[in-house]
């Protein structure tokens, strides 16, 4: 499953190169409560088709209603960008299904340039971040390559939004967590592979949609290429697996690097790498183990959700309160056990 802002523009591609005009909504603004960030976009084709989403469906109805011929009207018009306002009012709120007290502001783009959709996704595609830059007056596109994910921006001169290849989670092991925990990931937009040389495991991977990938895990690592939206999982339970394929991608820029593990394993292995490999404290300082949130899991199932969302909030850049940590949570718990 892609994300959707991939989804998002290239559908808005494939609109405009099929002869359909398109409507391009980005959210630039939000005051208070909000149902979807800044940066969401959608696309909506002039026969009132939508991809995408800016709110809870219905600011979504209002701009069908508005721009398009669905229910008879105008269509959309041949004019630069807009910037419109919803949820002024706390009658408007209600009536747009905000929460109390939001308000948003949209930027829209009427039949944005093909040309540089088309250039954006190759970008995109090829695992680069791209700052796209509208200018509000013209509605001319600026694409300039970057190396740090930037904050939206938007004023009355331009709205700048950095985007950026898909996000991949790489396994390292093909056992039931990682099964879980595959689709978990593509549900959330990750495109996802799995690497396992043990022919037993690796014939019985039943998740569609995974790449299956062959060799050394440290070589497939290499081999991956991680860049700052890959996520890299170790859950062999196997050292010999899991330790040099950790080591690998700890020298690449990858936003999640983790291991499966007890606290006590946890602390072998970071002892294993730093007698064997010549590591240091602070080289795996980037290294999660035990990794997940606290939840109290036991089965596959319930640790990968811990795992996801622990995934999920290093994405969205959360720093998760000590409290949620697996370490630190059975810490206070060994703690709260009376004396023996």
């Amino acid at each position: 499953m892609e994300s959707i802002d991939l989804l998002v523009l290239r559908s808005a591609r494939d609109w405009l190169q099929a002869g359909h005009r398109v409507l391009l909504a980005t959210v630039a603004h939000t005051w208070g409560s909000s149902p979807r960030p800044v940066g969401s976009m959608m696309a909506l084709r002039a026969d009132g088709r939508v991809v995408g989403s800016v709110s809870g469906g219905c600011i979504e109805d209002d701009l069908i209603h508005r721009y398009t011929s669905a229910y008879g009207g105008p269509g959309l018009p041949d004019s630069p960008p807009q910037q419109v306002r919803y949820g002024v009012s706390a009658d408007e709120a209600h009536r747009f299904g905000l929460p109390c007290g939001g308000t948003l502001a949209l930027v829209l783009e009427f039949s944005p340039c093909v040309e540089a959709l088309r250039q954006l996704l190759a970008q995109l595609d090829d695992g680069h971040l791209v700052r796209r830059q509208v200018d509000l007056h013209s509605g001319a596109a600026t694409l300039l390559p970057t190396t740090q994910a930037e904050q939206f921006h938007c004023d009355e001169q331009a709205m700048t939004n950095t985007l950026g290849p898909g996000y991949r989670l790489l396994l390292i092991g093909a056992g039931a967590l990682a099964e879980y925990l595959a689709t978990m990931a593509l549900f959330n937009g990750f495109r996802v592979a799995v690497c396992d040389p043990r022919p037993e495991y690796i014939a019985g991977w039943s998740v569609t949609g995974v790449e299956c990938l062959v060799g050394m895990p440290d070589d497939v690592v290499r081999d991956f290429a991680a860049d700052l939206r890959t996520c890299i999982v170790a859950v062999s339970h196997d050292p010999k697996l899991d330790d040099l394929a950790l080591l690998e991608a700890l020298q690449g820029p990858a936003f999640y690097i983790g291991a499966i593990g007890s606290r006590r394993n946890s602390q072998q292995r970071r002892a294993r790498l730093i007698e064997h490999f010549g590591q240091s404290q602070a080289s795996l300082a980037r290294l999660r183990g035990p990794i997940g949130i606290y939840i109290g899991s036991k089965t596959p199932a319930e640790i990968a959700v811990s795992v996801m969302a622990e995934i999920l909030a290093a994405k969205n850049n959360v720093d998760l309160p000590g409290a949620v940590s697996v370490t630190k949570a059975k810490q206070a718990l060994d703690l709260a056990q009376p004396a023996a």
